[in-house]
Formats: C-alpha cells, sequence, structure tokens
C-alpha cells in the first residue's frame, strides 16, 4: 500500500492533534469565578471617624480603618480601648525592658530578668492588689467623665490626671499631646507584641537579641 503523501501526511497529524487538544480541554475543570480581592478594595469607614484623632501621614492623613470596623463598633468606644490597651502597653514595655537594662528591685524577685517567668512566680495577693488598683483606677474615670473632665486626650476638657501639667492648657498644646500619646501607644502594642513573639518563638524577631 502507498503512502500519502507528505503534505496530506502533515495535514492528517495537525488534525488529529486538534481532536486530542479539543478532547483534553473537554475534560479540563473550569477556571474558578473572579471573587473580589479583599486588598485590593477597601470598606469605607464610617464618618464619624473624622472628628477623631488619629489621621497623620503614616495611615495616608486619614483615620486608617480598611476593614470598616468603625461600621460595627462605635468610634468613641474603639479609640478608648485602644488608649487603653495603648497605656497599659507602654507600661508593660517599661516593665519588659528595665530588668534587662537596668536590673531588678530587692524583694522576693530580685534577679529574675524573664518578665514571663516573673509574672508566674507572682504570689496571688500581688495579682489580687494589682486588680484592685486597676478597679480603683476605672472608677475614678467613670467619676472624672461624670463631672466633665475626659481621659481620651479629648482638647476640650480638662484631662482626668495630669499632675505633672504636661497636657497642656490651649487647645493646639493638648491636640498634639493627644497626638504624641495615640502614636507612642501603637508603637508599644506593636513592641511588645514583638518582645512576647520573640520570648516564645525565638528568632522570630530580627534585631531582638536572643533570651531578651
Amino acid at each position: 500500500q502507498l503512502a500519502p503523501p507528505p503534505n496530506r501526511q502533515k495535514k492528517m497529524k495537525v488534525f488529529v492533534l486538534s481532536l486530542l487538544l479539543g478532547t483534553s480541554l473537554g475534560f479540563a475543570p473550569s477556571p474558578p469565578p473572579s471573587l473580589p480581592s479583599s486588598l485590593s478594595s477597601t470598606v469605607e469607614p464610617s464618618p464619624s471617624l473624622s472628628s477623631l484623632t488619629g489621621a497623620y501621614v503614616e495611615t495616608g492623613n486619614r483615620v486608617w480603618d480598611p476593614w470598616g470596623l468603625s461600621n460595627w463598633v462605635p468610634p468613641s468606644y474603639a479609640r478608648e480601648c485602644e488608649l487603653a490597651n495603648g497605656r497599659a502597653a507602654m507600661l508593660a514595655t517599661v516593665g519588659w525592658v528595665w530588668p534587662a537594662w537596668f536590673g531588678t528591685f530587692d524583694g522576693p524577685l530580685a534577679g529574675v530578668k524573664d518578665p514571663v517567668d516573673a509574672v508566674l512566680r507572682a504570689d496571688p495577693q500581688w495579682w489580687a492588689q494589682f486588680i484592685l488598683l486597676c478597679g480603683v483606677i476605672e472608677m475614678n474615670k467613670y467619676w472624672a467623665s461624670q463631672n466633665g473632665k475626659g481621659y481620651l486626650g479629648e482638647t476640650d476638657k480638662e484631662p482626668f490626671y495630669d499632675p505633672a501639667g504636661v497636657f497642656g492648657d490651649t487647645e493646639e498644646a493638648r491636640g498634639k499631646m493627644a497626638e504624641r500619646e495615640l502614636k507612642n501607644a501603637r508603637l508599644a502594642m506593636i513592641g511588645i507584641a514583638s518582645f512576647a513573639a520573640g520570648h516564645f518563638i525565638p528568632g522570630s524577631v530580627p534585631c531582638l537579641p536572643p533570651g531578651f
């Protein structure tokens, strides 16, 4: 039997290849539908955020709320929680750094430089006193707010506690101090989180010395 001409052979190969390709595509899974990316789109925050301090150059000169949480949580309550956690984080940062760099005070935990170990060794009566102190502070904050004083860095109110007078007397000075406190509070929250991460996951935080 004579073989077909070369041109005919080439056409037959292309035809068979196209059939196989079409068959394979028929069994290929269809591409998943495209979903909107949460990174490419930003939920609009609540308009009430515009009245709060916090729109700085670090966040594009606008209050940073990419998930639109202010639409679900009252902004004033969220700011109160942010400042409360930030102030606690600033104290915790000092408490973490002080034993490592300056040493410890005399007492049952003298020489214990590991803050986590110190917390675990603390006597229950210390925790009772600490919780009582927190309750007294919160009670005084409530009474002060009922008397027209503020504890959230409001520029139009007298501060709840300012024995050194650093908050200032003018609206401009109070605004600058409120901005500084908020920035330091945010930095402290990131800092204490990095200290904890470096403690429990050694090497997870760059630039932190081992065992810090």
